[in-house]
């Protein structure tokens, strides 16, 4: 079957497809249409853990080994291996090298440059110091960010926030991890972020309060789960390592090539994602692009067929400067499995798959409203 044509409807019996069919475009198959979504087995038998939501089988160290969540689409071609695990961005790699080899320069052209000072009876500025003592550097920021974690963070566990620590679980066993990262809320104050690191051997997920709130069992769970999938993946595609942050150490200050290699990483962490729980993209994408009160308001299809419209020296620009992919081209990605995510140029529409639109109107639409205060 070719990407771009004509397939057979789902059958009955799923969750809604976030992406029905526009014409010739691929479209995500359910993950539970042909099995349960927490299957039974004698080697995996299906055991929620007591006093918790039915998510599935209890979390590593609980007595049973999780089942990893339904199986995603297999028949998009690129964005999932034919293994049915995520797959790496094209450019990731070629870009990491060339970025880790002009960080080994410029910290052997600092060297240098200090011990050349140094003999001459001269103070080295702090920028050759810094790239000089950047193993140093990056070894302490990493430590102090995870201690801030540990005793500022809420740690998920079975007893707090076990929704969102289930959604932990689900996502290291779908990426084969053979040790669950930890996983902390930490205050928003109406930020909608997230995002993963670690020290030493240990890696952790950070998820701020407010974007929680719309995974809970009454809003979006999906949503969450693809955005703790996306997290979860940075660490099992090796983001957190300590040796790759110290290779990318100059990456901040390289333009184009730096946040080229950063959203490179970006759109490996959202084929992650969507590996993890792929109906959950739309919802997640409507957060980010209007907030977690509105994120029902924004129309997918509508906003990603912008991404091949919306031209210009400034849009193309914008892209390139960003540390992660701008919001329709992301969206156009994420829509259409049958192609890498683009890069450097915008997406175009193929030759022979039908007009943009119309879309259905979200007028009159409610809303999610927020929570009450607590008396």
């Amino acid at each position: 079957m070719q990407p771009h044509d004509f397939q057979p409807p789902e059958q009955a019996g799923g969750p809604a497809d976030p992406y029905p069919a526009l014409g010739g475009w691929a479209r995500a198959q359910d993950a539970t249409a042909n099995s349960p979504q927490y299957p039974s087995s004698p080697q995996y038998p299906a055991a929620p853990y007591p006093g918790l939501p039915q998510y599935g089988p209890a979390p590593y160290g609980y007595g049973v080994t999780p089942v990893p969540p339904g199986t995603p689409p297999q028949r998009q071609p690129r964005g999932l291996s034919p293994y049915g695990m995520p797959a790496r961005h094209p450019w990731e790699i070629p870009l990491l090298v060339v970025v880790c080899v002009i960080t080994t320069f410029a910290m052997l052209v600092a060297l240098a440059a200090c011990i050349g000072l140094v003999l001459d009876g001269k103070q080295p500025n702090i920028y050759l110091i810094i790239l000089v003592f950047a193993p140093i550097v990056v070894w302490f920021l990493r430590g102090m960010s995870y201690a801030s974690m540990r005793v500022n963070g809420v740690k998920m566990s079975p007893t707090q926030f076990p929704e969102g620590y289930q959604l932990v679980v689900e996502a290291a066993a779908r990426f084969g991890m053979a040790k669950v990262p930890d996983a902390y809320v930490v205050l928003g104050n109406g930020q909608i972020n997230a995002f993963a690191s670690g020290h030493g051997f240990r890696r952790y997920v950070a998820v701020y309060s407010d974007l929680f709130e719309i995974g809970g069992a009454a809003r979006e769970p999906e949503a969450l789960a693809f955005i703790i999938g996306h997290e979860v993946g940075h660490i099992a595609a090796g983001h957190t390592s300590y040796w790759r942050q110290l290779g990318m150490f100059v990456a901040p200050s390289l333009p184009i090539i730096g946040s080229s290699l950063i959203r490179s990483q970006e759109y490996t962490a959202d084929n992650h994602g969507y590996c993890n729980r792929h109906v959950g993209a739309s919802g997640a994408m409507g957060t980010l692009a209007a907030g977690k009160y509105l994120n029902r308001l924004v129309g997918f299809d509508e906003m990603a067929d912008r991404a091949a419209v919306e031209k210009g020296f400034f849009v193309w620009i914008s892209n390139a400067m960003a540390s992660h992919p701008v919001l329709t081209w992301r969206m156009w990605a994420l829509r259409d499995r049958s192609r890498h995510d683009k890069l450097f140029w915008r997406p175009s529409r193929p030759a022979g798959a039908p007009p943009a639109g119309p879309y259905p109107s979200s007028y009159g639409e409610v809303p999610a409203l927020p929570p009450k205060p607590v008396p």
